[in-house]
């Protein structure tokens, strides 16, 4: 009489959603933390709507790079707080608007979901984002 022998193992996954840095958006009023804190500290940062497709796009693209990018997603009350602190960032960096998603990289304005998948297809997203330190292969 033959027998079978199962084995089966289990692993720790963690979802892709759940692997993300998500930031904690303080205001400017108790002084602790501000948007462009957080574009100065990081790397790479997403900046979106919570629950945006482009902003999901954009995060699961940079997670299948490598990247594990910090990312702030903000709700309706906030929007309007955060998108004139961006503006205030772009202005000084040369841009006038801020379109979401945004993507800063080194601490500057790098655009969009359109730019992103455009440097990625073309093959220069990866030195850019090796170039800051986003991405260490």
């Amino acid at each position: 009489m033959q027998g079978t022998i199962s084995c089966t193992r289990h692993y720790n996954t963690v979802s892709a959603a759940e692997s993300l840095r998500p930031l904690p958006l303080k205001t400017q009023e108790t002084g602790e933390s501000s948007v462009l804190t957080l574009v100065e500290e990081n790397a790479l940062i997403v900046i979106g709507r919570r629950g945006c497709c482009m902003c999901h796009v954009v995060k699961s693209l940079l997670l299948g790079l490598g990247v594990n990018p910090a990312v702030l997603e903000m709700d309706e009350e906030k929007e309007e707080e955060v998108m004139s602190e961006l503006e205030k960032i772009s202005v000084e960096g040369g841009r006038e608007t801020v379109k979401l998603p945004a993507v800063y990289i080194g601490g500057r304005l790098f655009g969009g979901l359109d730019r992103v998948m455009s440097t990625h297809i073309s093959g220069e997203l990866v030195p850019i984002l090796k170039d800051v330190g986003a991405l260490w292969l």
